[in-house]
């Protein structure tokens, strides 16, 4: 997920600077004095790393928590000299991560590739596993439940072909404790009568039913069997419990992030989404599609953080954008829209367990489009979001950028940039794919950064679904099902 870093927070405030001058109060370049005013020192004392260590001190250093000043702004009461308000948003340092290799060409020429090449259909449903994990799974349930059976046999052989002082019993009491968690408890009693009477059966033959050893032995089978029945009512109660929780958080994910149907104003509409957090069916990120009086207008975004931690950020987001896309005029009034909302609930959270108490506000990244009605045509908003990408009948692939970067949603604090759309051709054929950075920061063992522009270029898909499934199958490769992000993807095609 997106974290502000103080790096970044610095690099961004130095592009909007105003010519002639730091914004926060530096030397002006004619030379002139600079403003006596210093700000106050933070009582903590010195800056430490994310390891609790101070920073370098001879080293040059910059105050992450400078405030950001618009460069439009009158002067605060009193002259320039003089302190205005000052807001300051904490920021955590962003972690060191590899090196994004460079992308590749968006409008390269498209390879030659057959009609819906490397394409697997595998329906609607978001699998909480990979393909290749979940037949590793399926593989490993059926090995455990042929497993009673096969001991059985094994301890009947071995108990007719070995002599009278070696016993099969570890085997026979294996069998049932094997079975509890994967049959119910009539099919574990059966499995435990059928050892109690296999080894009742062996000590008759020697005629040692009756002595210690034999009673012994039938005991603890016996002790064993009740206690793996009792094991199995209690897995498959627990098994109840936990398909209950599971139905109560679809309709929490139906409720949160609804499904969008699948034809909006002759627009096929296809979404995906997968949490990072396991056993979780919605994270930080979020996806929406309305079709509305001005068009068809899309949302695909990423709250701070991941998992459910996020869940309230992106309700509120889901919720602004509904209300906005129905009644605003604009997309760019959408984008201020949702802009505020997320602003005014002001719900701060944990930056994580090393800060201790320390806050970072709520943000968001966003990208908004609109395909307005009778116009092939698409109209793009970015808020800090990585640039949907174009897929186009011939196979080549483009991005479609914003006319101008722009804050994440609720960091106005730190200035405003007005909204400015960017329209681009949309023809008959051609996909639009919105995505969160689970998609383009998905990375193999070697740190390795997955390129959907080099994945996508020279296929062609008919059905967005048929895209989003080839997109899903592929992080999944290339993580090795080890994807540490949540992954929401949202695709329009029109025919």
């Amino acid at each position: 997920m997106r974290q502000a870093g103080a790096g970044g927070g610095e690099a961004h405030r130095r592009d909007h600077e105003p010519p002639g001058g730091d914004p926060a109060g530096g030397t002006p370049p004619d030379g002139g004095a600079t403003s006596s005013h210093t700000p106050a020192q933070d009582p903590r004392g010195p800056a430490q790393g994310p390891h609790g260590r101070a920073e370098d001190p001879h080293g040059p250093a910059e105050d992450p928590r400078a405030p950001a000043q618009d460069p439009g702004a009158d002067d605060p009461p009193g002259g320039p000299d003089s302190p205005g308000p000052i807001r300051y948003l904490r920021l955590r340092p962003p972690p060191e991560t590899p090196t994004r290799p460079p992308a590749a060409s968006v409008e390269a020429a498209p390879q030659p590739a057959p009609h819906g090449a490397d394409v697997a259909v595998v329906g609607q449903e978001v699998r909480a596993v990979g393909p290749v994990t979940g037949r590793r799974l399926r593989r490993t349930r059926a090995a455990l439940r042929a497993a009673p059976w096969v001991l059985l046999a094994v301890g009947v052989i071995y108990d007719v072909l070995t002599p009278q002082q070696f016993s099969g019993l570890p085997v026979f009491v294996a069998a049932p404790v094997i079975a509890a968690p994967f049959y119910s408890v009539r099919t574990v009693l059966v499995i435990a009568a059928l050892s109690i009477v296999a080894v009742a059966t062996r000590h008759l033959e020697r005629s040692t039913v009756d002595s210690a050893r034999g009673v012994t032995t039938l005991i603890t089978c016996f002790m064993v069997g009740l206690v793996a029945a009792v094991t199995s009512r209690v897995v498959s109660r627990s098994n109840v419990l936990l398909a209950s929780a599971r139905e109560i958080a679809a309709a929490a994910q139906r409720a949160v992030l609804p499904e969008p149907a699948p034809r909006q104003a002759g627009l096929d509409v296809a979404t995906r989404y997968e949490a990072a957090q396991a056993g979780a069916f919605i994270g930080g990120d979020f996806y929406a599609a309305q079709d509305s009086a001005h068009g068809v207008r899309l949302v695909v975004g990423d709250v701070r953080g991941k998992g459910m931690e996020a869940v309230s950020a992106v309700a509120i987001v889901i919720g602004a954008f509904r209300e906005a896309a129905e009644h605003e005029s604009s997309l760019e009034a959408v984008a201020q829209r949702l802009d505020h909302a997320l602003a005014r609930e002001d719900l701060p959270r944990p930056v994580s367990e090393d800060f201790g108490t320390e806050f970072a506000e709520e943000f968001a990244t966003a990208v908004l489009a609109e395909v307005p009605h009778g116009h092939d045509t698409v109209r793009i908003v970015n808020r800090g979001h990585p640039p949907p990408l174009l897929l186009h009948p011939d196979g080549r692939v483009g991005e479609a950028a914003g006319s101008e970067a722009a804050l994440p949603l609720g960091m106005t604090d730190l200035g405003t940039w007005p909204d400015r759309s960017r329209e681009m051709p949309f023809p008959p054929g051609t996909t639009l794919l919105l995505f969160t950075d689970g998609l383009t920061e998905a990375r193999d063992r070697n740190g390795v950064f997955y390129d959907p522009v080099a994945g996508l270029r020279g296929r062609r898909f008919d059905d967005p679904r048929h895209l989003l499934d080839f997109l899903t199958a592929e992080v999944r490769r290339h993580t090795a099902d080890g994807a540490t992000d949540d992954l929401a993807l949202l695709a329009v095609r029109r025919p």
